[in-house]
């Protein structure tokens, strides 16, 4: 299941809210052993033992949970950097857990006993879920909160800003899990989105800006979208060490129109593998972004293929 943004706080007898953690989406199953999966279906285990070992400890076999990777730093903050280290760290992965341990939060069950609840009400997935959670005791698995009144969830938006929660999910009481769809609703504090890096003005080892690409939703041919503005510096070292400079294959020319920062001279293509958070603004024409978009952070979670199509913001 996803989530579509909405610019207005959905309100109505049937919605139950959420808060909506900056984390990794992971699904957690235990059957024989565990398997933490991304939501494009990599494998996190590797990279997050010490979650499937806690997740391990407490789901009994014929379990499946949807829910969120995260990592709460020493000020009790979010920290969606140092949850990044620990997804590329898979070669130090034990060490980089003692260091840097992170939690998983559930907020869904799909599976009990062996029998599939994919089909069954979120409320009465929500109730079994609470059931199973009452006998868990360890510390790294924890429920995630869920109130359905409007009211509770407005403050948990205001106040819960300050520890790194993104905005709420809404979800319907009444509605059935079904991957891949977008039925769930996200009101953030700002809308973000996805886009694949395609190029760089600079070198891929000193990126000082992006130049942004979406998939076009007719032809599935890579479409130059937009560019960032400057990348700050402390950022750079991070998307360097993932940009790879790109062969003779490419779906973008040599050198792009004016518009898009290639007149300065220093306009590079990288292999469109990398996929950024981007905070676009409404304005768009002929398929682009025409002011810069804002760099928000490297999403090395995600594939090319989660990123929407278009210049939708659905993410």
């Amino acid at each position: 299941m996803l989530a579509r943004a909405v610019g207005t706080f959905p309100e109505g007898p049937h919605w139950r809210y959420e808060p909506k953690w900056d984390g990794y989406r992971a699904i957690a199953e235990r059957d024989g052993g565990v398997h933490l999966t991304s939501r494009s279906g990599r494998p996190l285990a590797p990279a997050f033992p010490d979650v499937a070992a806690a997740v391990e400890a407490v789901l009994p076999p014929g379990t499946a949970v949807d829910g969120e990777i995260v990592r709460w730093s020493t000020e009790g903050r979010l920290d969606f950097s140092a949850l990044q280290r620990r997804g590329r760290a898979s070669a130090a992965a034990r060490r980089a857990a003692g260091t840097e341990p992170c939690h998983y939060i559930a907020f869904d069950l799909l599976r009990a006993d062996g029998a599939e609840l994919a089909d069954r009400p979120l409320d009465e997935r929500r109730r079994f879920l609470e059931e199973l959670m009452l006998r868990v005791s360890e510390p790294a698995v924890m429920l995630g909160w869920q109130t359905g009144a409007p009211d509770v969830a407005r403050q948990w938006f205001e106040q819960m800003r300050r520890v790194g929660v993104e905005g709420l999910v809404a979800k319907d009481g009444r509605g059935r899990y079904r991957p891949g769809r977008r039925d769930w609703l996200k009101y953030k504090h700002r809308v973000t989105t996805e886009a694949i890096v395609g190029g760089v003005i600079g070198e891929p080892g000193d990126p000082r800006e992006l130049v942004v690409g979406r998939r076009d939703s007719q032809t599935g041919a890579l479409r130059v979208a937009g560019r960032t503005g400057e990348i700050a510096p402390a950022h750079r070292g991070e998307l360097a060490a993932l940009l790879r400079p790109s062969g003779g294959d490419h779906p973008w020319p040599r050198r792009l129109p004016a518009r898009w920062g290639s007149a300065r001279g220093d306009y590079a293509r990288v292999v469109p593998e990398v996929v950024v958070e981007i905070a676009p603004d409404a304005a768009a024409s002929a398929g682009r972004w025409r002011h810069a978009v804002g760099y928000v952070r490297c999403r090395s979670d995600l594939a090319p293929a989660d990123v929407p199509t278009d210049l939708s913001v659905e993410g």
